[in-house]
């Protein structure tokens, strides 16, 4: 059953429980979304609050994924830049699916669903997003047309001696 994706669903304390429970089931299967395993919904609850935060302040949308039965399956975050030089462009940020889900395309699905929502969002011509180097995703994210565009090595910190290079990846949308 495909992926069906919403951009701005209504933040309902159910929808956010749901979103930090994927966002810690990632987390602790592996997934290169901010945290590191082991991990809590509480101690991704902080996180979720800000991205919330910058979503009511218009700085930020949520795409979300919903599987067969309507859970919550996967979501990236869009940001928007407010230099002026810069807003022609977004971030995609905390794309995740659900580690159950691995394999099914949903993330190819949010992928393309984010391509779409980005193409209808006025005045943005492209789209950046970075990922952990040593997961795949930069692999991934190229599969989906994005291409690699800057590598810090080293630049994150995963334990005291496992450091991955920060890899920026981008979609022109034009």
């Amino acid at each position: 059953m495909p992926l069906r994706c919403e951009l701005d669903p209504e933040t309902t304390p159910e929808l956010l429980d749901s979103v930090c429970s994927l966002w810690a089931d990632v987390s602790n299967a592996g997934g290169a979304v901010g945290f590191v395993p082991p991990v809590a919904k509480d101690d991704i609850r902080s996180e979720l609050l800000k991205h919330l935060a910058a979503m009511t302040e218009g700085r930020t949308r949520l795409l979300l994924g919903r599987d067969e039965d309507g859970a919550v399956a996967a979501t990236a975050f869009f940001t928007f830049n407010t230099h002026r030089l810069m807003r022609h462009w977004c971030w995609l940020y905390t794309v995740m699916v659900h580690p159950s889900h691995q394999g099914k395309g949903y993330g190819r699905a949010l992928m393309a669903a984010a391509e779409d929502a980005a193409r209808d969002m006025d005045g943005i011509r492209g789209i950046r997003l970075t990922c952990r180097g040593g997961t795949g995703a930069d692999l991934f994210y190229e599969r989906c047309g994005y291409k690699e565009v800057g590598r810090v090595p080293g630049a994150i910190k995963v334990a005291d001696d496992d450091f991955r290079d920060d890899i920026t990846m981008w979609l022109p949308l034009n």
